[in-house]
């Protein structure tokens, strides 16, 4: 269970996060809404550290996770694995090479610099990008393949480490209607297969609606809805959204135009 108790991030005056209380159990797919600017990547760079608190606790078991340095941090950051908006794969390195850079942490130093693997290793990643419907590009260059299908890739790579929690920023942002449903099936998939909470930043109302078990709100840094999907009412949804109302709504009728049996590209 992940706990959050009064956490808060300051930049200077202002509040990106603001003393924000959630208990999000195992197994769980949450979404998060909110406006440009609302604080949800912030909230997610908090979660992995990436950034740090300036007040309050990150709980996952007993383990606030706010106080972890060193090599304890890097386990954190194994366990909760992180997925861009802009995919951070190496262009120049192969498929299956950006897949097993997941596996480094759980590496000794010289082979993480050296990049060597084993068989089982390679196997390992290839299972992966076979769940995504990549290992046919296992031997590309990360660089020659499509937005979609670099997103997929970045997926596999989150699997290779074995998470117990994965975040998504904004992972479908960048894609068209019919990759992000794709990406979205993929990420409900490894949530209901595998039992990993998955915890995803959506821009678009009707995604959050369809694929999470609940959606939290954000507004200017706090938290202002929790509920499962059925209570986000349009009114409320206007009021997370305020002047960008319109474009969520709009961007949400766009991606339900895809239909619901859709092969998944080469």
């Amino acid at each position: 269970m992940l706990k959050l108790e009064k956490l808060t991030r300051r930049f200077g005056d202002n509040l990106a996060v603001n003393n924000a209380n959630l208990v999000i159990p195992d197994g769980q797919m949450v979404g998060i809404i909110g406006r440009s600017g609302a604080g949800k990547s912030t909230l997610l760079r908090l979660l992995n550290r990436l950034i740090d608190p300036s007040e309050g606790q990150i709980l996952f078991g007993d383990t606030d996770i706010a106080q972890l340095n060193g090599r304890e941090l890097r386990a954190w950051r194994s366990d909760c694995a992180m997925i861009f908006q802009q995919f951070n794969l190496v262009g120049r390195l192969d498929v299956v090479t950006n897949v097993l850079t997941g596996r480094l942490y759980d590496l000794p130093a010289w082979r993480s610099l050296t990049q060597v693997f084993t068989p089982r290793e390679r196997a390992f990643a290839i299972q992966a990008l076979d769940r995504l419907g990549m290992a046919h590009t296992a031997l590309q260059r990360a660089e020659t393949l499509s937005g979609g299908q670099q997103q997929r890739v970045a997926i596999a790579r989150a699997l290779a480490q074995e998470p117990k929690i994965l975040l998504a920023d904004e992972p479908i942002a960048s894609l068209d209607p019919m990759n992000a449903k794709i990406v979205m099936d993929a990420l409900r998939d490894i949530n209901r297969q595998d039992g990993i909470t998955v915890i995803c930043n959506l821009h678009t109302l009707d995604t959050a609606r369809t694929y999470c078990d609940r959606i939290i709100g954000m507004q200017d840094g706090r938290i202002v809805f929790d509920g499962t999907p059925d209570l986000l009412t349009t009114a409320m949804a206007r009021e997370i959204y305020g002047a960008e109302a319109d474009e969520a709504f709009n961007e949400a009728a766009t991606s339900t135009a895809i239909p619901a049996a859709m092969p998944v590209p080469a």
